[in-house]
């Protein structure tokens, strides 16, 4: 007896049961499934070409192109310019095409890991993208949370947990989050779990990794849920045996999910300086071409009539015409003007830089067998692009370690001399007295 609640307009006020699927089935709530992913199948040959021709030079061919198949324009072949283009596009495609597939791959890995989930009265191992909004799972120490939890219970005395949140803020201090008195009385006791039929009230899904606001109705009683009660997706569990939790938002959803948006086409500024370039390359061809057909008019009008048995005209056309076509017939004869191998070349080097950065042996991270990745291989040259460097505090730089080192106060320096690969940073104060402050890394 339960109808389905269609989101046709944006979500007010999230609704949910514990063990109730059937009741929160009812509003179409996402599954805990995740899609980092651009294209598909399908999906993939029409999107990708939009994004490459969004590119001028591309653009630029491709008009080039159609000009060719008109007779009264074009005398040179049209596959001098489409076979170009072609290998420019697939390229282009193939890597697109290949960051894809590893999005597609780090999908599937996420979505098949395994957790816990109480269902008709016994826990089961079930995928993370099985899971749905309104169960209970259980997370153990040192697994990832799987979706925005609310916590119910935990090993720990006075139902408290620990979380590492550096996925979500780059912080790796533990932060402690706390279960209400009434869901905490359950333990890990399976039957008290089953039986729970708490009604969870709270906010829509939003971006707000500090904020959350709800209430969860037991027995006719009323609790207020604040962000302290919550467990996010993509936090670490850390010193604790096990927890419980319900799950309040799965999938995109969730919070982290919501900060990271959709995968967008992005650009670099090699992009960006490419794009002017062409389009200083445009107005230079089309001045040229501009110059060349007011020559091939005054040409027309002097000397033209003179070689009639040479080249005759073609019935209908007109000076005016004429030199329209001829304005065209040079763009194609100058089409060379506008480099299109530089873009060949450009992402032939960034398919090569992203092996040598997956191959970089000083990359490599020992201590969990993590190499290097390039996940996007068209931002390799945005590495290094950095023009200034802000930290708030010790700790994600200098992994809670800070030493002094050297500083200099009015002209004397106190502390050891350092290499300069050692400095991390320098910060000065302009005054009377100069202070360099420097950062190391141990």
């Amino acid at each position: 007896g339960f109808t389905f609640h269609l989101h046709l307009f944006p979500e007010v006020e999230r609704r949910l049961r514990a063990n109730d699927r059937a009741f929160n089935q009812t509003w179409q709530y996402a599954k805990n499934a995740i899609k980092t992913s651009k294209y598909n199948l399908f999906s993939f040959l029409p999107l990708n070409l939009f994004e490459q021709f969004s590119r001028l030079a591309n653009a630029y061919f491709l008009f080039l192109l159609i000009l060719q198949l008109i007779p009264q324009i074009s005398a040179v072949p049209w596959f001098t310019t489409a076979v170009p283009l072609i290998v420019v596009l697939s390229v282009s495609g193939v890597k697109d095409a290949n960051d894809d597939i590893n999005r597609h791959k780090q999908d599937k890995q996420v979505n098949n890991r395994k957790v816990k989930v109480l269902i008709h009265g016994e826990l089961r191992e079930e995928k993370w993208m099985n899971i749905q909004v309104g169960d209970i799972i259980k997370v153990e120490s040192n697994q990832f949370v799987p979706a925005d939890l609310l916590l119910l219970s935990s090993s720990e005395p006075l139902n408290l947990i620990y979380v590492e949140t550096a996925e979500l803020d780059g912080e790796t201090n533990l932060k402690v989050k706390q279960a209400l008195t009434v869901t905490g009385e359950m333990g890990d006791n399976i039957d008290d779990l089953s039986a729970f039929r708490g009604e969870v009230r709270c906010e829509p899904p939003n971006n707000h990794l500090d904020k959350f606001k709800g209430t969860l109705t037991v027995d006719e009683q009323q609790h207020g849920l604040d962000n302290d009660k919550i467990l996010l997706r993509g936090c670490t569990v850390r010193n604790t045996e096990w927890c419980f939790g319900l799950v309040i938002f799965a999938g995109l959803d969730t919070k982290l999910m919501q900060n990271s948006g959709r995968t967008t086409f992005k650009r670099t500024s090699i992009d960006q300086l490419m794009n002017i370039l062409v389009l200083c390359i445009f107005g230079f061809l089309a001045t040229i071409c501009a110059i060349m057909t007011v020559g091939h008019a005054i040409w027309e009008v002097n000397e033209g009539s003179t070689f009639i048995a040479f080249l005759p005209r073609q019935s209908g056309v007109d000076i005016p015409l004429s030199s329209f076509y001829a304005f065209w017939s040079y763009v194609i004869v100058l089409n060379t003007v506008v480099p299109i191998s530089l873009y060949v070349s450009v992402e032939m080097i960034r398919l090569g830089n992203s092996f040598f950065i997956d191959w970089d042996r000083k990359m490599y991270y020992p201590k969990k067998d993590t190499p290097a990745q390039a996940r996007t291989t068209t931002l390799n040259e945005e590495l290094g692009q950095i023009k200034y460097i802000f930290s708030d505090k010790t700790g994600t730089l200098t992994q809670n370690i800070m030493t002094f080192n050297k500083c200099t106060i009015n002209g004397r320096n106190y502390g050891r001399n350092l290499t300069p690969d050692e400095f991390l940073c320098v910060f000065s104060m302009r005054g009377r007295i100069l202070i360099f402050v420097v950062c190391y890394i141990q």
